[in-house]
C-alpha cells in the first residue's frame, strides 16, 4: 500500500494536466478509504477507533501535501447581497479545507455564522477596508498591518488586516485550533467527530472568549439556526 501511495506522489511531480489532477485526487481518496476501511477489519471485523483515527491523520496529512502541490488556487471572494456572502463563504472553506487535517476543520455554519455577525455580512468598516470579517485583534502594533477602532483611535490594540477575505477566514481557523482559550471547543470537537454527530448546541459554548458579550454563544447558535432553515 505505501509503494502504490508513493508512485502517485511522484507521479503528481511530473506536471499533471488538470485531468490527471483530478484523476490522481480521485485515486488518492479512494486509496484512503480502502485503508480506513482494512482497519475495520482488524481483529474479528470491528472496528478500532485508535487505529481509524491514526491512519485517517495519516490519510488527511497526504491530502493536504497533495493539494498544496496541485497547486489549488484561493477563489475570488466576490458578494453584492447577503446571499453571495454566504456563498463566497462556502467557496474560501471549501478551499481551506482542502488543506486542513479532518480533525482540524471548523465546522462551516459556525464559521459563516461568526463572519455574519462580526461584519454585518461583510459590509462592516474593518471587512470593506482591511478584509477582517471577524475583528481579530492586535497588540503587535509594529509588524502587524491592522486598523483603529474609530471609536478609539488611540487604541493600545488594532483591528488585524489582511491581503484577502478568505486569509481572514484562514487566521480565524488556526485560532480556534491553537489559541488556549478555545480549549473547550476544541475538546468538544474531538469528542463529536469521534461520535459521528454534531451538535452545535454544546460546539459553540468553546467560543465564549471570542466576545464580551456573554451572549455570544447564544447570538452565534441563532445564527446558524437560522442559516439552516434557509438552506
Amino acid at each position: 500500500m505505501g509503494r502504490l501511495q508513493s508512485k502517485i506522489i511522484d507521479a503528481s511531480k511530473q506536471k499533471p494536466s488538470t485531468g490527471d489532477k483530478a484523476k490522481a485526487i480521485l485515486i488518492k481518496i479512494l486509496i484512503g478509504a480502502l485503508v480506513i476501511g482494512g482497519a475495520y477489519g482488524f481483529g474479528t471485523f470491528k472496528p478500532n477507533p485508535w487505529v481509524v483515527k491514526s491512519i485517517q491523520q495519516e490519510e488527511d496529512k497526504k491530502m493536504v501535501e497533495l493539494a498544496k502541490e496541485f497547486g489549488l488556487h484561493e477563489p475570488d471572494f466576490v458578494f453584492t447581497n447577503n446571499a453571495e456572502f454566504v456563498t463566497s463563504m462556502n467557496k474560501c472553506i471549501d478551499y481551506l479545507n482542502w488543506t486542513t487535517a479532518s480533525d482540524q476543520r471548523v465546522p462551516r455554519d459556525i464559521i459563516v455564522a461568526m463572519a455574519i455577525v462580526e461584519s454585518a455580512y461583510g459590509t462592516s468598516r474593518f471587512a470593506t477596508e482591511g478584509n477582517a470579517l471577524f475583528g481579530v485583534r492586535t497588540w503587535d502594533l509594529k509588524n502587524v498591518a491592522h486598523m483603529k477602532p474609530l471609536a478609539i483611535p488611540n487604541a493600545k490594540f488594532g483591528v488585524k488586516k489582511y491581503k484577502s477575505k478568505c486569509g481572514s477566514v484562514a487566521d480565524v481557523i488556526d485560532i480556534l485550533n491553537r489559541h488556549p482559550a478555545y480549549e473547550e471547543f476544541r475538546i468538544e470537537r474531538s469528542k463529536q467527530l469521534d461520535s459521528g454527530n454534531i451538535n452545535y448546541n454544546t460546539l459553540v459554548n468553546g467560543l465564549k472568549a471570542w466576545s464580551t458579550n456573554d451572549q455570544y454563544s447564544v447570538i452565534i447558535l441563532d445564527k446558524i439556526k437560522s442559516l439552516q432553515t434557509k438552506k
